[in-house]
């Protein structure tokens, strides 16, 4: 495994519990990184030596602005690319705005805002235009991101695509839950692939709190707080690992197939089939599928 992205999940809490977060994000949850956690992490990816670029995501990041903007300069510092993923909440206003992001102005390269009707009234909320329009003003370059509502992504599969600059609902977490039974479903056996991540070989990988790396969110291959990140990438073996491998050789309905799990005869999509067949898996495989945060209230 050759990774050129670590994502820090610096938080599981946040202010917002929205209906499609897939890390069941909330104001309950527990978990947060130190600056000791994150400066740990960021001295893992450098000794990996493919490491390029850190984002800082959550939950909300901006929650624990202290140990973000200290991981932030630190990260610049040795030479990697810095991204944040935030919803955004910090921005009331663009004078606002401006005084929360100028101490990254020359370090973030890629500010992402999420905003949507998950968590807001509209579209584009007033907090994401005044974070983007303060990141213009501080040349730090900045995108929204939005997910649509499973009604659009309805349409979508009608019409071939969703408005520019959506993406659909991945129904996984809290989704899967929550608005899964808002779409038609479709036979659980045509899920014959993992739609969004490369598990074979990941670029890029997320890593919580808690230590845990997530290939694909939660699912684990190793803990960086009990093993140094460059054997947990040199020993991983997507082929033999017992739920990577199922899902590479015929996707979630492998998986379900391999350990003759019981399943419904109709999902969302290939993540909730997923989401299902882990579930079922969890008391097997605790150091693998987890931690509790990732499968919510009733893991």
């Amino acid at each position: 495994m050759q990774l050129t992205g670590l994502h820090l999940l610096l938080t599981y809490q946040c202010n917002y519990e929205c209906d499609h977060c897939f890390v069941w994000g909330g104001p309950r949850q527990a978990g947060t990184m130190t600056l000791r956690d994150v400066r740990h992490i960021l001295r893992e990816g450098l000794d990996v030596g493919t490491v390029t670029g850190i984002y800082f995501e959550g939950g909300e990041p901006f929650l624990y602005y202290g140990a973000m903007l200290a991981g932030i300069r630190e990260a610049a510092a040795a030479g990697l690319k810095v991204g944040i993923v935030t919803n955004a909440y910090w921005a009331t206003s663009e004078e606002d705005a401006l005084e929360w992001l100028r101490p990254m102005a020359g370090l973030v390269g890629d500010l992402t805002v999420s905003s949507d009707l998950y968590h807001a009234d509209e579209m584009l909320s007033r907090q994401a235009q005044a974070a983007s329009a303060a990141a213009r003003q501080l040349g730090i370059p900045a995108s929204v991101l939005s997910v649509a509502c499973p009604e659009a992504l309805d349409v979508a599969r009608v019409t071939g695509q969703l408005p520019p600059g959506e993406s659909g609902v991945m129904y996984r977490g809290r989704a899967a839950s929550v608005l899964a039974s808002r779409v038609p479903g479709q036979p659980w056996q045509q899920f014959r692939s993992c739609p969004h991540e490369d598990l074979r070989e990941p670029g890029r990988v997320h890593v919580d709190p808690l230590g845990n790396l997530h290939i694909c969110h939660g699912l684990v291959v190793g803990n960086l707080y009990n093993r140094p990140l460059r054997d947990i990438c040199r020993e991983y073996d997507p082929e033999t690992h017992p739920i990577a491998g199922p899902l590479l050789r015929s996707g979630p309905a492998g998986l379900v197939e391999e350990y003759g799990l019981p399943h419904e005869e109709a999902y969302a999509d290939a993540c909730h089939l997923c989401d299902h067949a882990r579930r079922a898996l969890r008391g097997r495989f605790p150091d693998i599928l987890g931690p509790d945060q990732m499968y919510g209230p009733e893991a």
